[in-house]
């Protein structure tokens, strides 16, 4: 699927803000399955200095900084991706356990680079409640890609899909607790039950093809990818109980969504602020 995607990110203030300095992570990857043929992203008002790097996890990040008073600033990527289908999954036996015992002493490079997403983060805290939630999903024995699919089949189950219902700032335990939130909390979840069981899993920004009845569209996304020695990363979706296959375009990875914020950063004044987002993900015939 070829795709032209649209993020408008508007920041509307309280008062003047005499300057800020941002960042976004808005370019969607290049990944084997995955390629990008286009992207721009425009700010308003303009800013002084716009550049680009790679961050820790590989991520393409645009710092930006507006050194004139304004009252509200708009950023706006746009993105021609096409996507094809992912690697098949794996058809792996490979217990949890064996997994845990082969991650721990990381004997390939790869497996070394997928260590550091077993510990908890700063928005995925270590909570032993996290473990009690997985158990069902983690007998003894178990192939980790089934007991990985099944937390995911849980999760999709067990809790409500409520915009608005949680912010960034909602505690995973209360999440947990509460039984809903929106793909954010869905997502901190299954990896914070994973991490639990000491099981690389990591956080995936993205989008959803517009138009599509999963649940998360037209906005911004998240799911989760659980490393499977011998095989790499296996994507799952929580919130929608599926595989992302063609559907999803992937935007960014960390431990959690505070290393993948799409916009953010600081400001001088302003006070108060709201926040509104449009994403826009539509299928393309032909040319660009």
């Amino acid at each position: 699927m070829r795709y032209h995607a649209t993020h408008v990110t508007k920041y509307r203030y309280e008062a003047p803000v005499a300057q800020c300095l941002s960042e976004a992570r808005l370019m969607p990857r290049t990944l084997p399955w995955q390629t990008v043929s286009d992207f721009k992203i425009d700010i308003d008002p303009s800013p002084v200095m716009l550049d680009h790097r790679t961050d820790y996890f590989g991520n393409d990040v645009a710092r930006f900084s507006i050194f004139r008073t304004h009252e509200r600033f708009t950023v706006t990527s746009t993105s021609i991706v096409e996507v094809s289908e992912p690697p098949k999954e794996p058809t792996t036996s490979l217990t949890w356990e064996d997994a845990r015992a082969e991650l721990a002493i990381h004997p390939d490079a790869e497996s070394l680079r997928a260590y550091e997403f077993a510990f908890d983060s700063p928005f995925i805290p270590a909570l032993a409640d996290l473990a009690v939630y997985a158990r069902p999903s983690f007998p003894p024995g178990r192939p980790l890609v089934e007991a990985a699919i099944d937390l995911s089949r849980r999760i999709h189950k067990e809790f409500s899909y409520k915009p608005h219902s949680t912010s960034i700032d909602s505690p995973l335990a209360d999440v947990l607790a509460r039984r809903h939130g929106v793909c954010q909390d869905f997502s901190h979840v299954m990896i914070g039950a994973l991490r639990s069981y000491h099981l690389a899993a990591r956080y995936v920004s993205g989008y959803l093809r517009s138009g599509a009845t999963y649940l998360g569209a037209e906005a911004s996304h998240a799911w989760v990818s659980v490393y499977i020695p011998g095989y790499g990363w296996l994507d799952l979706d929580p919130t929608n109980n599926v595989r992302p296959t063609t559907g999803h375009v992937t935007l960014a990875y960390g431990r959690d969504y505070g290393d993948v914020t799409p916009v953010n950063g600081i400001s001088l004044g302003g006070g108060g602020q709201t926040i509104e987002v449009e994403v826009r993900v539509v299928p393309q015939t032909g040319g660009s």
